[in-house]
């Protein structure tokens, strides 16, 4: 490409926000919202799951999935979702954004409702089943990661990019909302047409066979609104920087922008050339002195913050237990477990992870996204080292409402920082031709923190005396000590931000120096032209 800007590049970037950008937002934000509410809805049912399938009569409390199986079910999504960031990543910027943009969709659809309907004789076998939709419904939901953000990057003003993409990512917070509302539904319906009995008073009528119809519904659930995106995604154009950068039709670029924005846009297809050193792969000299700290940068913010925000997602029903802020399970029915597991999270997600999601979309293009990703790291360190240290008295009754407001402030920066802007910076910094593969890395590197997150606080938890550890689990170190160490998880993501750049207000080709030849860019970056900037 020139130097120049192609005028359609630069009438996406001038572009005032009107309804197209809105429409985009929802397009590829009911993506999210359908990922997180996969994602996240399996926590929900874990406990049933083991009342259902592993429980023994005559056992004083009631069935829990075995360690084995428990990291699987919560973790096997997370190892489809990384395969499919690295895969669909790829696609994305050999196909084009578009074609492969329905593909995650119709996974998406297919596995939700083939894990609800996982058949089995044993419990080993409906386990399995489950398993083995869920890394695939994870296959299609990592192609949604680098596909959705890319999109709207490319689509995006470059005054109110960071919002837009932000706004794509805060429909997560929808998502998990809306797992907790319909887990509430769901159990709630069944719990007053199958009243049973606590555990400690009846064991096996405390959960009813018709609970086994609960979690499944729980499940297919989250195909409804993929499908119901799918035909707007179709007659989504492809994106004008791919069309025109990678794709090399400017006519066709122009074109489809100008019946999205209603401007006419001239083609300019003789600067659609090649600057020399401009060309370079993933696995080059080029890419790695431009962009090597950029991508060490996100990936690893990405990979840290996972750790500590997918254990606290999966596992609040844990801790929550442990402080008594849910009941014991032997003093509840196996529905009645369900529902009061659901209005927890249900409450987390209303008061701080939705809130904080659109905290972000109203600050992001104000603040920075350096800003936001220090201030949120900052205070998730605070406030898990506030939990940790005085642990013993958070656990005490009359301070379990503190523990609680102090756990969702923890979410709320989570999603006002590091969980919004690492989705958000791998969109924006990288060049067109490597921009969904690069977003897919960083996000594969987040997925690889997830699972750190889901299989190791599963066993880090546990009871440091033997005695009170879950059945068949070894000892752990506690959660105070499993709190500790992700505070230090989250202190070092605060250090790792500073290999992040600025985007704020700059053309993704300014970002990404896709309108500067090789020797040019050099000459720059001697003169320390690209040095990190903190703007408010």
């Amino acid at each position: 490409m020139a130097k120049d800007q192609l005028q359609v590049l630069n009438a996406l970037d001038v572009a005032k926000t009107q309804l197209y950008h809105f429409t985009a937002i929802v397009i590829a934000g009911m993506g999210f919202f359908t990922d997180a509410y996969d994602l996240f809805c399996i926590s929900l049912v874990t406990k049933l799951l083991g009342r259902i399938y592993y429980h023994h009569d005559g056992e004083p409390k009631p069935g829990i999935l075995p360690p084995a199986v428990a990291a699987a079910v919560n973790g096997v999504a997370f190892c489809g979702t990384l395969s499919g960031q690295l895969f669909f990543g790829w696609l994305g910027d050999k196909m084009g954004r578009k074609k492969v943009y329905g593909m995650t969709l119709m996974l998406m659809v297919i596995c939700s409702i083939g894990s609800g309907l996982s058949f089995g004789k044993t419990a080993n076998g409906v386990v399995a089943t489950l398993c083995f939709f869920r890394f695939w419904l994870g296959f299609g939901i990592g192609g949604d990661y680098p596909l959705s953000a890319t999109i709207m990057s490319e689509y995006a003003n470059k005054k109110t990019r960071g919002a837009f993409i932000a706004a794509v990512f805060a429909m997560q917070g929808f998502g998990i909302l809306a797992g907790g509302i319909v887990a509430l539904i769901v159990a709630g319906a069944f719990k007053n047409a199958y009243p049973a009995p606590i555990y400690s008073v009846n064991g096996n009528d405390s959960t009813p066979p018709e609970a086994d119809y609960v979690w499944r519904i729980i499940l297919m659930f989250g195909a409804i609104p993929a499908l119901l995106t799918y035909y707007w995604r179709m007659k989504m154009p492809e994106t004008a920087r791919y069309t025109a950068l990678v794709a090399k039709n400017a006519t066709k670029a122009a074109s489809d922008m100008s019946k999205v924005l209603n401007v006419e846009i001239e083609a300019e297809e003789e600067k659609i050339v090649d600057v020399k050193g401009n060309n370079f792969g993933l696995f080059t000299k080029q890419f790695l002195r431009r962009h090597g700290l950029h991508l060490l940068g996100t990936t690893s913010t990405w990979f840290l913050l996972d750790i500590a925000f997918y254990s606290q997602n999966l596992f609040q029903k844990d801790i929550f237990s442990k402080i008594g802020w849910i009941p014991h399970p032997e003093t509840m029915s196996a529905l009645d477990e369900v529902f009061k597991i659901a209005r927890a999270q249900t409450l987390i997600a209303l008061c701080s992870t939705v809130p904080g999601y659109w905290f972000t979309v109203a600050f992001i293009d104000k603040m920075g996204r350096f800003v936001i990703q220090l201030m949120g790291f900052f205070f998730m360190t605070v406030f898990m080292f506030a939990l940790a240290i005085p642990y013993n008295h958070w656990t005490k009754k009359e301070n379990r409402i503190g523990f609680v407001i102090m756990y969702s402030l923890t979410f709320f920066f989570a999603n006002f920082g590091p969980n919004a802007t690492t989705f958000v910076v791998p969109a924006e910094i990288f060049p067109a031709r490597l921009r969904s593969t690069c977003h897919g890395i960083s996000a594969a590197a987040g997925k690889a923190g997830a699972i750190v997150g889901a299989f190791g606080f599963l066993y880090a938890a546990q009871s440091t005396d033997s005695s009170k550890v879950d059945a068949g689990y070894p000892t752990g170190i506690g959660v105070k000590n499993a709190l500790i160490v992700l505070g230090c998880v989250n202190l070092l993501g605060m250090l790792f931000t500073f290999l992040v750049p600025e985007s704020k207000g700059k053309s993704l080709e300014e970002m990404s120096k896709e309108n500067e030849g090789e020797e040019e860019n050099y000459g720059r970056e001697t003169r320390g032209e690209n040095a990190q900037t903190i703007s408010f």
